[in-house]
């Protein structure tokens, strides 16, 4: 039931809404879509270019250790939400884990965050997208590329991407999984044509010793947190130097998160949603961590602080035709990732109008592609806009807070559920409770402390936007203000009783 003035929704509450005339999405995904929206989202330009800037500025040939430092890192939050979206198989992602958890208020901000997160994050990498098509195919460079403004190539791909994803979320897994086949080609061409270019005296030192960070020194409002309030030096390679570039190459395996928003349309989600986000998390950390092995293995690690290091690698080396291959990977790398990202923005925004946080009529589901129409067009309408027409290299790092923050409120959620609701079947359960979600929220706060300042005070300006328009519209239009929750039949045991595989749905029901 309703835990007073904090609304807490039950978890029967929000599995029965998923079957509300009207707002039913299709259920149709199994594992392998769901592996491959993970695998598309998570491999984007961060296998091509942090790998060698951290290995120049941080971390040296043990930049290997920094993947798995921080994969390991991602894997605490990924064992939550893995518990979380399996048993509470919900479109919403941590909007509605933390509905369920810690209340409507807690809900909202979350969602809110996820917004500029997905929003944000899709138009920054659509841009991006746009500058390797036109450095690719020579394109004009007022039609595409940095300087185009309007941005005609980054709006095309997004609305085209939109069009694709108002057919339904099975027709954009085939799209996804033919492009995510495509750049994991290309990740393994690098792996096995670099690995026969290793000079073993590259990898010498391996943990080059500790020394003072070079450059220019930043002004206070572009300083991690912790280093303007506790005035530390900031400090290149040896051991600190290594986790510094972990915290870094970290934000490169942001994306298993999204997995977790398309849990409804998941025909086995107790089974499904574990395996796909956890699986997703493995193959790319071995994936970063053999490219890092064999880029930093072919040239001296000080050569790699350049804009396409991977490119220029093979370059130095005479492999020149290497750099268009790279290029084609990184253009569908790139599509895979605007793609999952609209994806999981329309589905975070479904939720939140079907609880009447944001006007209910958002979420009608249309009849024959089972999906949130009106949410696509308005997703596609804001991200198409931002990336062309609005410079937003400088606000990146604010997807980078969003996620964290939405990691520590699932880490949480895991330890609220466990014990305000015992009796709660779960398919999967995060090992270690409460060390694992503790050091997954300990991690997380870690990461966040080291962002800048100036991100932080643009990430408030945010929340308390959001918090108005919550007290003006939300909160009085929220389903829970009307009568509070309900008591519902408890949700049956999927370990006892499992869904089936893909139960095909009536002709009527679409």
């Amino acid at each position: 039931m309703s835990m007073g003035k904090w609304r807490v929704k039950s978890v029967e509450r929000s599995i029965q809404e998923t079957d509300e005339p009207g707002h039913k999405l299709k259920k149709n995904l199994k594992t392998r879509d769901l592996i491959v929206f993970g695998v598309g989202v998570i491999i984007g330009t961060g296998i091509f270019v942090l790998t060698g800037k951290q290995a120049a500025l941080n971390a040296g040939p043990a930049v290997v250790l920094s993947f798995l430092i921080a994969g390991i890192t991602c894997a605490f939050a990924a064992l939550c939400y893995a518990e979380l979206a399996s048993s509470v198989p919900v479109a919403g992602s941590a909007y509605t884990f933390a509905y369920a958890t810690l209340g409507e208020v807690v809900a909202w901000i979350i969602g809110w965050d996820l917004l500029l997160e997905l929003m944000l994050g899709a138009a920054v990498v659509a841009h991006g997208w746009s500058a390797y098509l036109q450095s690719l195919l020579g394109l004009p460079t007022w039609f595409a590329g940095d300087t185009a403004r309007p941005d005609f190539a980054a709006i095309a791909i997004v609305l085209v991407l939109s069009l694709l994803l108002v057919r339904g979320s099975k027709e954009a897994s085939w799209f996804t999984g033919v492009l995510v086949a495509v750049k994991i080609a290309v990740v393994l061409l690098v792996i096995v044509v670099g690995a026969m270019h290793i000079t073993v005296a590259n990898y010498t030192p391996f943990i080059p010793p500790s020394q003072p960070a070079q450059g220019e020194a930043l002004g206070i409002m572009h300083q991690p947190i912790v280093q303007a309030f506790l005035g530390l030096e900031p400090t290149s390679f040896g051991i600190f130097g290594v986790v510094a570039a972990s915290s870094v190459v970290f934000f490169a395996f942001i994306g298993f998160d999204i997995v977790a928003t398309t849990a409804e349309e998941s025909a086995n989600p107790q089974r499904d949603m574990p395996r796909a986000i956890l699986g997703s998390l493995a193959i790319c950390t071995v994936l970063y961590m053999a490219v890092a092995a064999v880029l930093t293995g072919m040239v001296p690690f000080a050569q790699l602080n350049t804009g396409a290091p991977l490119a220029e690698a093979f370059d130095a080396l005479g492999i020149t035709w290497a750099a268009r291959i790279i290029a084609l990977g990184a253009v569908a790398g790139i599509t895979t990732v605007i793609l999952v990202l609209l994806l999981g923005q329309s589905r975070v925004l479904f939720a939140m109008a079907r609880d009447h946080l944001l006007p209910p009529s958002l979420a009608t589901i249309h009849p024959k592609f089972g999906t949130p129409v009106r949410i696509n067009v308005l997703v596609a309408v804001a991200v198409a806009t931002l990336a062309g027409l609005v410079p937003l290299s400088s606000l990146a790092e604010l997807v980078s807070l969003g996620t964290l923050l939405a990691f520590v409120v699932v880490c949480i959620g895991v330890l609220v559920l466990r014990k305000t609701r015992p009796d709660l079947p779960r398919a999967f359960r995060t090992p270690g409770v409460p060390v694992v979600p503790v050091l997954g929220v300990l991690a997380c706060l870690w990461l966040m402390i080291n962002l800048p300042m100036e991100t932080w005070l643009l990430f408030l300006v945010w929340m308390v936007v959001g918090l108005v328009i919550y007290l003006a519209y939300g909160r009085g239009h929220s389903r829970l203000a009307a009568g509070g929750d309900q008591a519902i039949e408890p949700v049956p045991d999927p370990i006892a009783d499992p869904a089936p595989d893909a139960a095909p749905e009536p002709a009527g029901a679409r």
